[in-house]
């Protein structure tokens, strides 16, 4: 607060006396002070006014230190009582009571309360109103200083601050002739902005009125009467107005013109003052993905781009500059230069030489030398979050901070300049937080290059990253360009990188994938020239976003690679945060679109490759010490005999990331580990906990790489899990899961890696064995961190059923136990994660026939699905579901002892908490209706004949019905049509003459002819040909219903306005034709007039339908399987048979004309394959 001090005597005060006595305790000078302030009585006499004079001065100069002791109500009641004593034709008293006002409030950090702020507000206004202009300054500092988070409370008096002809908006018009006084009102404006969380903001009008008057500010040039300095901060205070009212007024750029003209404003002032780049920009910006100045020549942006990679001095000399008084209230000022240094425009602070610089050489190395050490400490926090609230502090440097001789002045016009763009940076970012990425993405071009202007891009954000002289100015260049590519996914996934485009335009496609392109290149240019360690970490954060968003499977080989080998060296950098950015963005690496054949290579890259430096090329690949003394050391021994032969090569990646998480670390790399506990022999978490998201990476996409250490990795797990730190274990137990699930993968029966590939189940056992005798269920146990829990019980779900069968009975009996005793846990994520690992286990066939447990864990279900917890009821329904698939499995088995021994009340609790799930929300819903079905499926008819049992099956059946009915997710729908379907599956229900019969058919053909969603259109003509026999399709009438909704279906089988459902087409009417085709071979003789009607309007399009679906049949889709071409043509041949021994009613037509149809087909169908003998070998009968 020194430099507010030194303002204070600046801006009027007399010259200090010398230095009095500290007080003896603090603000025992400001209550003396305000005592005898608080004495005296308005006195218009001379002797009077010199008294009050003489006390401000002395208040102003007071020495306030931090925890000073003074109480805001007081310094509050102080500025009261000096503006009752201060009348207002008296110029010069006002004149110092504002600036009391304002380094008071300031210094102290003092919010008036809303009592006094009514009085000095009402002051200040009538102090502009009545005295003389030369005092309005003063007076707009003490306003901004009064308004200062108070905005809210201001709401009486904005009409007369910004009310048509208020104060501010006169005082800060383009037409105001004092410069300073125009800066000072738009200051104030962007204080009243400033929001306070839980107070109501600005309304809406007045929000509207101060964003114009901030744009327009923006908008216009430089006057010649205003300096640089002055023009920076005018500049700056319009930037954190516009960034208040997009924060706390949520302000909606609803507008295109809108929008467009703050975009234009912000690029233009992302680069004022840049060195050797002066851009023209129009008044708006429009999406679009073209370049924006097609009209220009194509030289000038080669002229401006090559003078400014040459390193020139400015050409806008400010040798004329007059020095100016600094004012305090103001954020912009707080000097930076401990951050950066000032050096030719090009090479900027913290950058290397781009022409020197070698993408493969070390970070720590090679570098211009800077003073690190001394400035460190300082700079970093200061640079690491370039939009810290820090940034925007009130109280401004004095400027006595400055030197006056002109290189002093220019320093300080560039630190000013740099602060403009940090500014408009800082904006731009909240702009993007407050629109729609898909609006957003419009405007790219504008601000992302696509092509290369004679080594680097043209007025884009990457002009700054590679060419601003200052590195906070580049860090928050990229943390905006972080923000753009942050949930860029679906935007860029267009991209297409092909060789050859000889075209009159380029496509859209292209020019992404020119821009991906140009980004990489950039980014790894910026990442050579950076030595500023925190700029550095954001260039590696911009990087991995821009992996992580980028569709490499879509673009040309070889930018992951360049990508890969320049961030090797980063690992062993000197920097922690630098290091563990670097980890980051080697796991973005190995987890977009895995498997990527490109990483897959790397991957099998030697150890040393890419990493020039003696210190990185040692990354611990020789077996560690710790690896032959850990516990479990005999397991590595025969897995180093038993795992499936891989590469020769070892994976350095993975290597790396067990040396990080379990060897201490190296001394080189310890200087700079903020991260580290004291004494620590290990790297910093940070690094550690990134390490395993790595490793649990590469297990998910790169299983057959990783799968090579697994028992290795297990060593690591244990280790992991045995920590005192819970995010160490936590992250242990992501790592299991991750290998767990890999694991599970290899074996599923559609699983493409050969057997002789896949780990063997002897050592899936040892592994897990491991697991369990390790400190795995001790992690289990820690309901001191219920995470650690959830994530072990995740972990334990991922077990392999093929190596459960085959682990000790103790460890079996175990986990179920484990398992069971954790489903009581009070804590709701314990509980969720227990559900669903007892829903996976109970799918294990040496467990699905144990009655004992299958009871046990249906019990453990249906208590969770009374939980309050949504997510518990969820994974209770999931597990609930595979329960009852369980229960089909059994009963589909030669031994009928489960059925017997399953017991009857339990079907009963079952069925009730299915039939109460199925009115719960759509995610506990969807699969209530599927465990539905199964149970009904499975009930025997021991259990059908109880009376108890009826009414329960009505109610289940009515629930599926509505649930088929009722507009929710697709996936619900989907669910109670496929539960329905089940239903028709059990013989012992009394399909076609029970009641519900007609309801449910009434419910699927509705459905098959209207719903939107086709999938579920699929699955309803499915369930439809379900029945086997006549009598389960109820009366005549029924019949013909079915019929011909299925007719309509399949007419209307195109009829959609969603774009996205004309993929499922071709199966729907599929899986109609078969329905029709079943309907057809099951049809009595009273169906068969019914059957011809429909045949009579609408044969040809049936026929053509059936006809496709013969010939070309369809892809597989959720129904299953689709049938071979010869199981088509029995269908249609079966239909034919099951007609033509039809007894027809005597006098109707209508068999002869059915069998007429079919044949027609066949005759077609045959014909055109070229195959006849089936056809004569059918008609001959």
């Amino acid at each position: 607060m020194a430099a507010v001090q030194v303002a204070g005597s600046l801006l009027g005060g007399p010259p200090r006396e010398t230095p009095r006595e500290p007080p003896l305790e603090q603000g025992s000078g400001f209550r003396r002070l305000s005592s005898r302030l608080c004495a005296l009585r308005p006195d218009d006499s001379s002797s009077g006014r010199t008294e009050i004079h003489l006390l401000f001065d002395q208040l102003i100069s007071e020495n306030y230190s931090e925890g000073s002791g003074v109480a805001p109500e007081d310094v509050s009641a102080l500025l009261v009582q000096a503006c009752r004593l201060v009348p207002l034709n008296q110029n010069h008293l006002v004149s110092k009571l504002c600036q009391l006002i304002h380094h008071l409030l300031n210094t102290l950090q003092v919010i008036v309360d809303e009592q006094n702020l009514d009085f000095l507000l009402a002051y200040a206004i009538s102090a502009i109103q009545q005295c003389s202009s030369w005092t309005h300054m003063q007076i707009l500092q003490a306003l901004a200083a009064l308004v200062y988070c108070n905005g809210s409370k201001c709401q009486k008096y904005l009409p007369d601050l910004l009310g048509k002809g208020g104060i501010l908006m006169k005082l800060s018009d383009l037409a105001q002739s004092d410069p300073e006084v125009r800066r000072a009102a738009v200051h104030c404006m962007a204080n009243l902005c400033l929001s306070v969380p839980g107070q109501p903001y600005l309304e809406e009008p007045y929000q509207n009125i101060c964003f114009q008057a901030f744009l327009t500010t923006l908008q216009a040039p430089k006057s010649s009467a205003m300096d640089d300095i002055t023009f920076c901060m005018l500049l700056q205070n319009s930037l954190k107005g516009i960034q208040s009212l997009l924060n706390g007024g949520k302000m909606k750029l609803t507008q295109t013109d809108e929008l467009g003209a703050l975009l234009a404003v912000l690029k233009k002032s992302m680069f004022h003052g840049l060195p050797g780049l002066n851009i023209e920009m129009p008044t708006v910006l429009y999406p679009t993905p073209l370049p924006q100045y097609d009209g220009l020549p194509p030289t000038k942006p080669q002229q401006s781009e090559s003078s400014s990679s040459r390193p020139t001095v400015n050409k806008k000399k400010k040798s004329k500059v007059k020095p100016k008084k600094i004012q305090q209230g103001e954020e912009e000022e707080e000097e930076e230069s401990s951050g950066e240094r000032e050096v030719a425009p090009v090479s900027g602070s913290g950058r290397r030489n781009l022409h020197k610089g070698d993408a493969q050489c070390a970070p720590s190395q090679g570098g211009q030398s800077l003073p690190l050490a001394a400035s460190g400490a300082a700079g970093k926090d200061r640079v690491s979050s370039p939009f810290s609230p820090s940034s925007w502090k009130r109280v401004s440097s004095s400027e006595s901070d400055y030197s006056d001789a002109e290189g002093g002045m220019q320093s300080k016009v560039r630190s000013y300049q740099a602060k403009v763009r940090q500014g408009a940076l800082a904006c731009f970012l909240s702009t993007i937080k407050s629109i729609e990425k898909k609006v957003l993405y419009g405007y790219w071009s504008a601000f992302v290059p696509d092509t290369p202007e004679l080594g680097s891009p043209q007025s884009s954000l990457m002009t700054l990253t590679l060419k601003d002289p200052s590195p906070k100015t580049r860090a928050c260049a990229l943390q905006v360009l972080s923000a753009i590519l942050e949930g860029s996914k679906q935007f860029l996934s267009v991209a297409e990188d092909t060789s050859d485009h000889r075209r009159a335009f380029t496509p859209f496609s292209v020019m992404v994938a020119s821009s991906i392109k140009e980004l990489h290149r950039c980014l790894l240019l910026a990442l050579v020239a950076e030595s500023s360690s925190q700029t550095l970490t954001q260039i590696i954060k911009c990087l991995a976003n821009l992996v992580s968003n980028s569709p490499y499977n879509r673009l040309k080989l070889s930018l992951l690679t360049k990508v890969w080998n320049q961030i090797k060296p980063y690992i062993r950098h000197k920097d922690v945060n630098v290091r563990v950015s670097s980890l980051t963005l080697l796991g973005a690496i190995v987890s977009t679109h895995a498997p990527l054949p490109e990483v897959q290579l790397l991957l099998q890259q030697p150890c040393s490759s890419g990493l020039s430096n003696s210190s990185s090329s040692t990354l611990h690949f020789s077996p560690p010490d710790w690896w032959k003394k850990a516990p479990a050391g005999p397991f590595l021994e025969e897995a180093s005999v038993n795992t499936p032969k891989g590469s020769s090569e070892p994976c350095w990646l993975i290597r790396l990331c067990i040396s990080i998480v379990v060897l201490p670390k190296e001394d080189s790399c310890s200087g700079s580990d903020a991260g580290s506990a004291g004494g620590s022999t290990y790297e910093p978490f940070p690094m550690r906990l990134e390490a395993l998201q790595v490793l649990a990476h590469l297990a998910r996409g790169y299983f057959s790489t990783t799968q090579v250490y697994l028992m290795e990795l297990g060593e690591v797990i244990c280790k992991c899990l045995g920590e005192a730190d819970p995010a160490v274990q936590l992250h242990g137990a992501k790592l299991l899961e991750e290998l767990g699930s890999g694991l599970i993968q290899q074996y599923k029966p559609d699983s493409t890696i050969a057997p002789d590939q896949r780990v063997p189940v002897a050592l899936v056992v040892m592994f897990w064995t491991m697991m369990l005798n390790g400190p795995l269920p001790r992690a289990l146990q820690n309901s001191e961190h219920p995470t650690l829990q959830a994530s072990a019980c995740d972990a334990l779900s991922s077990i392999l059923p093929e190596a459960f069968s085959n682990l000790p009975s103790d460890r079996q009996i175990l986990c179920i136990t484990m398992l069971l005793g954790l489903n009581d846990s009070k804590n709701r994520l314990v509980k969720a994660a227990t559900s669903r690992a007892l829903g996976v286990y109970v799918l294990f066939p040496c467990l699905r026939q144990d009655v004992i447990f299958v009871a046990d864990t249906a019990n453990a279900i249906l208590m969770s699905l009374q939980d309050k917890s949504l997510n518990v009821r969820a994974k209770a329904a999931w597990s609930l579901g595979n329960l009852t698939d369980t229960l089909i499995v059994n009963m589909e088995t030669p031994d009928p002892s489960f059925q017997e021994e399953f017991s009857g009340l339990l079907l009963l609790k079952m069925l009730q908490s299915a039939i109460e799930a199925s009115k719960d929300k759509d995610k506990v819903k969807s699969n209530a209706v599927r465990a539905l079905g199964n149970l009904l499926h499975f009930l025997q008819p021991s259990h059908i004949e109880k009376p108890r049992f009826a009414e329960i099956i009505e109610e289940a059946i009515q629930a599926l019905i509505s649930t088929i009915l009722i507009e929710a997710a697709m996936k619900v729908r989907w669910n109670a049509c496929y539960a329905v379907g089940n239903v028709f599956k059990n013989p012992a229900l009394p399909l076609g003459t029970a009641p519900w019969t007609s309801q449910a058919y009434n419910a699927l053909t509705s459905v098959v002819t209207s719903c939107k969603n086709f999938k579920v259109r699929i699955r309803s003509a499915a369930a439809l040909s379900i029945p086997g026999k006549r009598e389960h399709y109820g009366s005549v009438d029924q019949y013909a219903q079915i019929w011909n909704a299925l007719v309509t279906a399949l007419q209307k089988s195109e009829d959609t306005t969603d774009f996205l459902e004309f993929k499922y087409c071709a199966s729907l009417r599929t899986q109609i034709c078969q329905a029709l085709l079943h309907l057809l071979s099951v049809a009595s003789a009273s169906d068969l007039s019914c059957i011809k009607e429909t045949l009579e309007l609408n044969g040809d399009m049936v026929q053509s339908y059936i006809l496709q679906f013969l010939k070309s049949g369809t892809e597989r889709d959720d129904t299953g399987a689709p049938p071979s071409p010869q199981e088509r043509d029995q269908m249609v041949r079966t239909a034919l048979e099951h007609i033509s021994s039809v007894q027809a009613l005597a006098g109707d037509t209508s068999k002869r004309a059915i069998m007429g149809f079919l044949e027609d087909i066949l005759t077609v169908y045959f014909d055109s394959s070229g195959s006849q003998v089936a056809l004569l070998g059918l008609t001959s009968r």
